[in-house]
């Protein structure tokens, strides 16, 4: 867990991360997009001898409010930590979205959140952003009330790359059609999966290719197949290269979405232990084969072409 950073989960912060510089969202994957936004912020920072701090909320309101979403996240919540340690930022503080909270008027989270209990003296938000119950306040709603709280609102235009505003829909619409090197390009590094090797049905080993199989939580379900990667271990800083295969398994017929990993030149027993999977270059969709012959023979090609 990272240390270095000041974490919150509710609205009494320190009196040394009062009077900061505060950045609300989601930031769901942290994109160019927030990173241009991070960037601007250390701006202010320098300029004002601030703090810079992150409001982000748990979990995502999108899926608070419709419990059918369930794959949905680019990155975890202790990803977005690190993240944002990286770059600096003071202090994050993870307001638990829940009934009670949503349920908060726009002029409430205005006056008794920003002004009272933090104390906020520049407010980055995007243009789109909507807060309070039933979405009531919008950005004009917090330019209105600038002067009677002692805040400034700052909204930095989208960062727009090839006509297409750079935001977390767009890079799960990447994920989700296959297209791997776009979603990494607008996330400026390789996405990345975190989670626990558990027991599997052995099926891998039975064929030939032993695989690590990690349960995908509520990661966005990038697109149904074969996927080159680089794996970490905890605890240990090397990187192995290997191939996933992310999808249901159709040979099988398997009904559950499962992240199976095979790592090159390794033989350790991985269960119980938490892997860091990078996704490097999608190969092929995944597809069901007559038998399992074809499968071993699909996965040999599959093999030497992630090599490469």
């Amino acid at each position: 867990m990272v240390k270095s950073i000041n974490l919150y989960n509710s609205f009494d912060i320190k009196s040394q991360h009062k009077s900061s510089i505060i950045l609300i969202g989601n930031f769901d994957g942290i994109h160019l997009g927030h990173q241009k936004l991070l960037e601007h912020a250390k701006k202010y920072k320098k300029k004002f001898s601030l703090k810079i701090g992150v409001l982000t909320f748990e979990p995502l309101p999108k899926m608070y409010f419709n419990s059918s979403i369930k794959n949905f996240r680019i990155s975890s919540q202790e990803q977005k930590i690190n993240i944002l340690n990286k770059f600096k930022v003071d202090f994050i503080i993870t307001k638990k979205f829940n009934k009670k909270f949503s349920k908060t008027k726009s002029v409430d989270f205005i006056e008794n959140i920003l002004k009272k209990k933090l104390k906020a003296k520049f407010i980055f938000v995007s243009n789109n952003f909507r807060f309070g119950n039933k979405r009531e306040g919008n950005v004009k709603q917090l330019i209105k009330f600038e002067t009677k709280n002692n805040y400034k609102i700052i909204k930095p235009k989208p960062l727009i790359k090839k006509n297409k505003i750079i935001s977390s829909s767009l890079i799960r619409y990447y994920l989700q059609k296959g297209k791997l090197n776009k979603a990494n390009q607008l996330l400026n590094r390789n996405w990345t999966i975190e989670g626990k090797v558990q027991k599997g049905k052995q099926l891998g080993k039975k064929i030939g290719f032993p695989t690590a199989n990690i349960d995908i939580k509520d990661y966005v379900l990038a697109c149904p197949g074969v996927y080159a990667v680089r794996v970490k271990i905890q605890n240990n800083s090397k990187t192995i290269k290997g191939i996933a295969n992310l999808g249901y398994r159709p040979t099988f017929n398997g009904k559950k979405i499962l992240l199976e990993v095979h790592l090159f030149n390794f033989s350790r027993n991985l269960y119980g232990k938490d892997l860091s999977v990078e996704f490097l270059k999608f190969i092929r969709k995944e597809k069901k084969f007559k038998n399992v012959d074809q499968l071993k023979k699909q996965i040999k090609t599959d093999l030497l072409t992630a090599k490469k």
